[in-house]
């Protein structure tokens, strides 16, 4: 249950379990390839005013390339967040802050997910630390060791 009725917030916080498949809408346009669904666990529960503070996991695995050798790669995905929800108008401006509108009725950490699970996904990703990529003049993959151009005393 990723949606909370506020009332439920009267008797404490809430727990949000529950996955988001990969095909969901609220992924639309976000450019990380989930290879299945995004795991959620989390608690929500009121803080001062109209804020609500949630404090969550979210595990996914992301499919991608290196950016040095091209090879396929998988990312994991396994972070913990804190998420601040508020209806104060003086909050609204802040990147840091998922506006609700006001009066709060329903709080739905979906969008939360997608933006923390964006920032986290590494745009340019290694398979390894010490990947080596390509020769940038014959082409070889050098993780499979040295390319003729460096057998050959050229320079690469």
């Amino acid at each position: 249950m990723l949606r909370v009725d506020v009332r439920q917030l009267r008797g404490g916080p809430v727990t949000t379990d529950g996955q988001i498949a990969p095909t969901d809408p609220a992924f639309e346009g976000l450019k990380a390839a989930l290879l299945g669904p995004v795991l959620v666990e989390g608690t929500l529960q009121p803080a001062t005013g109209e804020n609500f503070l949630w404090r969550g996991r979210i595990q996914a695995e992301v499919a991608g390339e290196c950016r040095r050798c091209l090879n396929p790669l998988t990312q994991q995905i396994d972070d913990e967040v804190d998420v601040l929800f508020s209806a104060d108008p003086d909050l609204e401006d802040d990147p840091s802050v998922y506006p609700l509108p006001s009066p709060v009725d329903v709080i739905d950490v979906t969008a939360a997910v997608r933006e923390e699970l964006a920032l986290r996904v590494t745009a340019f990703p290694l398979c390894r630390p010490d990947c080596k990529g390509f020769c940038a003049v014959c082409g070889a993959d050098l993780n499979a060791g040295p390319c003729n151009c460096m057998t050959s005393g050229s320079t690469n």
